[in-house]
């Protein structure tokens, strides 16, 4: 798949994970993206790490949105307790 593609997987994956873990974001849409995108990756980076199955096949594979899916809440919740335990402590 190209980075165009990765692009656009990662900006709807990080919209999905912002729907399964509602609450209040120490970033905004942006940051929300930038993790989208950054999900992505992970989760499938994860996929083949962990489990030995290759989590990319394509654009329109249900695999390959569940692991950017998985991806994009991993680091949207390891974004918020980071991000979270900065501003109390500030």
């Amino acid at each position: 798949m190209g980075i165009i593609a990765w692009i656009l997987i990662g900006l709807l994956a990080g919209a999905i994970a912002k729907a399964l873990m509602p609450g209040k974001d120490p970033g905004g849409i942006i940051i929300t993206m930038l993790i989208g995108i950054a999900g992505g990756l992970l989760g499938g980076w994860l996929g083949k790490v962990i489990l030995g199955v290759d989590a990319i096949n394509g654009f329109f594979d249900l695999s390959t949105w569940i692991a950017a899916v998985i991806g994009s809440v991993i680091l949207l919740a390891l974004y918020r307790l980071v991000a979270g335990n900065r501003r109390r402590h500030a």
